[in-house]
């Protein structure tokens, strides 16, 4: 069986949100408390899941899949900080390619706030986040948020920033990240996916106009170790991108937060020896506290990066997406729905067979009902077509449409 790498659909983020119900089955219950504090909130779920294409191709076969995941939630709050974290696993059991396909997933992230202010007054904020996950590659199919595409992976990221509020108008901060993308590449079985470390480093300054207006400015310094490109095609496994942007946001509303950012960015690809791309870029959110039932967030963005799926190619990856929550039923039924678009389009390619554009459109409803205080039982249904132009794909079967349903329960305490 070849499986080709399925395509990566748009912002995660969005996804995440309109899931929110879903993570909410982890966060509603009281869990342990330790002091005053701190709180453990330990689960386990069980799902089922009907895959229309579990190869993600166009000719493929269907299959299914039950899902165990137990893990335990932390969170600690005082006046200046807040921790939050989580650990899990998950085992994916196939009825079909069992023998190959049966996986498991794991993983821990943490976030650590701090602040010795209210928002908007003088004074200074910090976060820290951290993650490390082994992913399969049925996880989702929204194989977005970095994470790359539908295979086997591991990842593991961190990431700081600082910010001064100076006064009532003026602020400045600054961010340094570091991110780990490993396919665990059986050659034997597929063509091979090239991941990366990144490490990025950035500012930006701000002024207040007003409660509801921010003028801000931001740069960033981006650079890509990339796995075994050099071997394949003798160009360096190093790439470099920059950018500037200015734009508009909103640091308190009482119920929408917005920011809007565009200008440029320099990508320059193994080195730069053979392709340099200069183009505009943006960066768009959203959210909006519609009433108490009602919430909607649009996520919109565009950089350039080294391809995962071609040897020695770039792309620029454009995406947009949307959800919506709604609560329903006294609280205990929620409704989630999800679009997200995204443009692949590979703008050096080494080898002609990399030359050519992916749109991949993805959406999600999702629906969860709290039955008591430790049990809730949930579906989802998720449908994704991938359409690939180009002389790369020419004669092959690339482009494809994938139906999913999940159903499940989750017990937390």
């Amino acid at each position: 069986m070849k499986i080709k790498p399925a395509a990566t659909s748009a912002a995660a983020v969005v996804s995440a949100f309109a899931l929110s119900a879903m993570a909410d089955m982890v966060d509603r219950p009281g869990g342990i408390k330790i002091g005053e504090r701190l709180t453990l909130r330990p689960y386990v779920s069980v799902s089922y899941t009907y895959d229309s294409n579990i190869d993600s191709t166009k000719h493929s076969r269907d299959g299914s899949f039950w899902v165990i995941d137990p893990g335990i939630g932390i969170n600690y709050k005082d006046d200046k900080l807040q921790v939050t974290g989580r650990a899990y696993y998950n085992y994916h059991a196939q009825n079909r390619y069992h023998e190959r396909l049966n996986s498991s997933s794991y993983g821990e992230n943490l976030s650590i706030s701090w602040r010795n202010s209210m928002a908007n007054e003088k004074g200074w904020s910090f976060i820290f986040t951290e993650s490390f996950a082994q992913i399969s590659q049925d996880d989702d199919m929204t194989h977005h948020n970095g994470r790359g595409v539908g295979r086997d992976r591991q990842t593991f990221q961190f990431g700081a920033a600082v910010e001064r509020r100076i006064n009532e108008n003026w602020h400045a901060g600054a961010n340094a990240s570091y991110y780990l993308l490993d396919y665990d590449n059986n050659i034997k079985e597929y063509a091979p996916l090239y991941g990366w470390k990144r490490w990025v480093v950035g500012g930006e300054t701000g002024y207040m106009a007003s409660r509801w207006l921010d003028f801000i400015v931001a740069g960033t310094y981006q650079h890509y170790t990339q796995d075994n490109i050099s071997r394949a095609s003798r160009l360096s496994d190093n790439s470099r991108a920059y950018s500037l942007m200015g734009g508009i946001g909103s640091r308190a509303t009482e119920r929408i937060t917005y920011r809007a950012m565009a200008g440029w960015s320099r990508f320059e690809y193994a080195d730069g020896d053979l392709d340099k791309q200069n183009g505009w870029v943006y960066q768009i959110s959203g959210n909006w506290k519609i009433s108490d039932t009602w919430s909607t967030m649009l996520l919109a963005s565009s950089y350039y990066q080294p391809s995962e799926r071609e040897v020695a190619c770039a792309s620029r990856i454009d995406n947009i997406s949307w959800g919506i929550a709604h609560s329903m039923v006294r609280g205990k039924l929620s409704s989630t729905f999800d679009i997200n678009y995204r443009r692949e389009t590979n703008v050096y390619s080494y080898y002609d067979s990399g030359d050519y554009d992916d749109d991949i459109i993805t959406g999600r409803f999702g629906l969860t009902y709290t039955l008591n205080r430790f049990l809730q039982v949930y579906g989802s249904i998720e449908y994704q077509t991938d359409m690939c132009s180009g002389k790369g794909v020419r004669g092959h079967a690339y482009d494809y449409d994938r139906f999913r349903g999940t159903v499940g329960m989750r017990l937390t305490y």
